[in-house]
Order: structure tokens, then C-alpha cells, then sequence
């Protein structure tokens, strides 16, 4: 496995990947760790969380940097990465024994309840572009459940897969209660398919979702999957122009515009959308695209080369079918794997920056005539991840909010998953939920115990 600087194209690493049997070893130290995890207290658990969050803000700049030298975030959005999973740590470290206890049912028997118990070894296939965050969302819940967790992460961030096991097992996490494998897709689906794990969580892409999903349910695995988005992001006409504009460009450029949760199609009505376009129009030229260890830097280059050339061609599809594109800034010349970002109007329905997800720098603006219209242009995408909604009408907002397929909507606000509220889509854009109560009880046995008198 490589690891490479997208910025400056330096091979920092080469590691060799695990094969199957030694894949299996590691596994079967997974499960002889989980007879012992699964018995220790919430507490005890609970404690070890909060030795990681204090590492991870202990050496937050270390592990900041390992993102960005791996791939190519800004160093301000990699510092933010890693203070999120911290708060992630303490937020499950302070309430998963609240979450967690026995729920009592009434019924004619002398007592009924519901007991929550872990189900095994969980294994997480895992993607680069919230190399930190995706880790710790899946996991934390997972370990505090009292599961033990496998990690296949993406074959570009072998160091920062390596980085988060340590982090773990550094702050007190028993040996093999969380590991790295560094293995290939081939591998990891064969560990779907034995006997060798008891569920799945997977962030990724709508075809990887998809083969996991088929396999995982031949064998009859649990499984998670957060898979692609299309979010769009609606402007009305009482909305306030600058500081959405400022807004929307912030929703996009987040990782380069590398976001399942990034917006990707915004929907203005139109009496508004002229100086909406022409507000953000303006705002992207205060993008500044360059090395992302500058803290002035923000935007940086994408994970990989390929990348560069599949949004060259979504963004020319879009130009033979008569869009006007606006670019922003330029990058530096002769280094990294930038795209410049560019607004996209005049936008049909069948673009390619409408039909697919775009992962990367691409605004395409959309107009609609009225409210209907909005929503049926809101809705008319395969996936159903995130929307969010500018207006000063809160009223009229949660009324849309309502009318919106999507399994997160944000008003006034950028769609971000917060450890509090479950998070996850619907359609095309993945299965079950993460964090909050919700995430914490998809990967346990909801066991049901009635007792009667003899």
C-alpha cells in the first residue's frame, strides 16, 4: 500500500498489505479479545474513551498533520477533524450508560425488559476523506456497546489507519479490542463472507454499499452503510443573500468539495437567483488554493490524480450541453492534484454536475420557478443523504423540511453530523443509522426477557 503527499506527489510510505490467513490470525485475536471486552462495565469502557479523547487532543497537531501530508485537507479543517473526535469520545464516554441500561417493559408477566448485548466483532470499511472522523464515528459507538472492531480503511491512508490504532491502544484499549488490517477490498469481502465477523459498517461508495450489502446479507451480517450524496441547498426569497452565499461556498469547499455531506446542487427560486449567483460568484474569489500545511490555504488538492480528470468531465459534459462555468482562483502551477473550482448556471436537468454526485470543487445553480417546483427538483436525485434550507421563515422551512427525501435536513445552517442526532440517508444514499442512541443499537442484540412466576 502507498501512502502519497496529493500536494507534492512524495511517496511517504510503502507498506505491505496483509494477506488472508494473516487477516484471520488478527481475527481470531478479535474474538478472544471480545469474550473479555463484552464483560467489561460501561465504565470501564467509558474510562478508556476518555483517554483517547485526551491523546487526541494532546497531540492534536500531530495527528492533524498525518491527514493532511496523507490526503491533501487543509491543516484548519484536519485540526477541526480531530477535535470532533474527541468531542465524539466524550459525548459517548458521558451518556452511552444512560443509553445503554435495560429498558422496562409493563406486561402481564412479573417483569419484562429489553437488554442491549453486544454482537461481536464489527468489522469497518472505512474511506479517505474524513480519514479520522469516518474511524471514530463507526468505532466509538461500537466499542462502547461492548463490540470489538476491525478496520479496513482506504488503501491511500495506510498511515492514518495505523495512526488510529495506536491512539487506541496507546490510551488502554485491551490488545486486539481494535485493529488495523491493512488488506484489500478482495480480502476484507472474504471476511464478509466467512465466518469471521458479525457485522458491517461501511462509508463509501453506492457500488461498494451495494457489494457489501449483497454479501453481508447472503450470509445474514448486520450492516451500516453511509454511502453517497447529492445534497441540495435551498435558497427562498427571504433568505439573507451574503451570509448564504458565504454559507454555500463553505458547504461545497469543505475537503476540497471531497464530502459525502457536502451541498452539491443549489436549488434558489427565482426571484432570487440572480443575486444569489452573483453573491457567490463573488465569494469564490476569496478562495485561496495552495499548500495545505498553510493555514491561509482554503483549498487543497485533491486525494488523487484520477480524480482530476472525472470532474474534467463532468464540468465539460456540462459546457457541450450549454452551461456557463465561472472559475475561481487558479492553483499553483506545477504541483498537486488541484481542480479549480468553478460555478456552474445555466444548469439542465441532465448534466452530468446534476445526475451524478460530484466529488469535488463544482457549484452547479439551479432555478426554480415556485415552491413545488423546488421541492420536486430537491427530490429528484437517486440519493437522500442531507438537505439544508435558507429563509427567514422558520415555519415555512420546517414545513419544506417535512416535504425533503432525505434522512438530515439543516436550516439556516450546513449539513454536519453531530454526535447527538443520528446520522445516515435514505435511497441510494446508504442503510441504518450512525451515532446518537440509534447508531449505538445497531450493532446489539435488542433481547427481549419475560419472567413469570414458577
Amino acid at each position: 500500500m502507498v501512502s502519497r503527499n496529493p500536494y507534492t506527489g512524495q511517496v511517504l510510505e510503502e507498506l505491505e498489505a496483509m494477506g488472508f490467513e494473516e487477516s484471520v490470525r488478527e481475527i481470531q485475536g478479535a474474538r478472544r479479545a471480545f469474550l473479555s471486552w463484552k464483560k467489561a462495565s460501561v465504565q470501564e469502557r467509558a474510562g478508556t474513551l476518555r483517554a483517547v479523547s485526551k491523546r487526541l487532543r494532546d497531540q492534536q497537531r500531530t495527528f492533524a498533520e498525518t491527514i493532511t501530508r496523507e490526503m491533501g485537507k487543509p491543516i484548519g479543517q484536519s485540526l477541526a477533524e480531530i477535535e470532533k473526535c474527541a468531542w465524539l469520545s466524550d459525548y459517548f464516554a458521558d451518556n452511552a450508560g444512560k443509553l445503554l441500561q435495560d429498558e422496562m417493559v409493563e406486561t402481564d408477566a412479573l417483569k419484562s425488559y429489553v437488554a442491549l448485548e453486544p454482537l461481536g466483532i464489527i468489522l469497518g470499511i472505512m474511506p479517505w476523506n474524513f480519514p479520522f472522523w469516518q474511524v471514530f464515528r463507526f468505532a466509538v459507538p461500537a466499542l462502547m456497546a461492548g463490540n470489538v472492531c476491525v478496520l479496513k480503511h482506504a488503501s491511500n491512508v495506510p498511515q492514518t489507519a495505523l495512526a488510529v490504532e495506536k491512539i487506541f491502544r496507546d490510551s488502554g484499549l485491551p490488545d486486539h479490542v481494535f485493529k488495523t488490517l491493512l488488506v484489500d477490498s478482495q480480502v476484507a469481502m472474504q471476511l464478509v463472507e466467512r465466518e469471521l465477523v458479525d457485522g458491517v459498517s461501511l462509508t463509501g461508495s453506492v457500488d461498494a454499499g451495494a457489494e457489501v450489502a449483497s454479501l453481508a446479507g447472503r450470509h445474514i451480517k448486520k450492516f451500516v452503510l453511509e454511502l453517497g450524496g447529492s445534497d441540495p441547498f435551498i435558497v427562498l426569497e427571504d433568505a439573507d443573500i451574503l451570509k448564504t452565499a458565504r454559507m454555500a461556498l463553505q458547504a461545497r469547499m469543505i475537503n476540497s468539495g471531497q464530502s459525502c455531506i457536502a451541498a452539491k446542487r443549489f436549488i434558489a427560486l427565482g426571484a432570487i437567483a440572480k443575486s444569489f449567483t452573483e453573491a457567490l460568484e463573488k465569494e469564490l474569489g476569496s478562495l485561496k488554493a495552495g499548500d495545505p500545511m498553510d493555514p491561509a490555504t482554503t483549498i487543497g488538492p485533491l486525494a488523487k490524480r484520477e480524480f482530476v480528470g472525472v470532474l474534467s468531465a463532468q464540468l465539460e459534459d456540462a459546457e457541450r450541453k450549454g452551461a456557463r462555468v465561472v472559475y475561481g482562483p487558479p492553483p499553483p502551477s506545477g504541483k498537486g492534484f488541484f481542480f479549480r473550482p468553478a460555478i456552474v448556471t445555466n444548469v439542465r436537468p441532465d448534466m452530468r454536475v446534476v445526475t451524478e454526485e460530484v466529488f469535488g470543487p463544482i457549484l452547479p445553480v439551479l432555478v426554480a420557478e415556485n415552491e413545488a417546483r423546488l421541492v420536486e427538483m430537491a427530490n429528484a436525485s437517486v440519493y437522500g443523504l442531507g438537505a439544508s434550507i435558507w429563509t427567514r421563515d422558520l415555519a415555512r422551512a420546517e414545513k419544506l423540511a417535512r416535504e425533503l427525501e432525505v434522512g438530515f435536513v439543516a436550516v439556516n445552517d450546513v449539513v454536519k453530523s453531530d454526535p447527538r442526532l443520528p446520522f445516515g440517508g435514505i435511497k441510494k444514499s446508504g442503510v441504518g443509522r450512525e451515532l446518537s442512541h440509534y447508531g449505538l443499537k445497531e450493532f446489539m442484540n435488542i433481547k427481549s426477557v419475560v419472567i413469570k412466576g414458577a
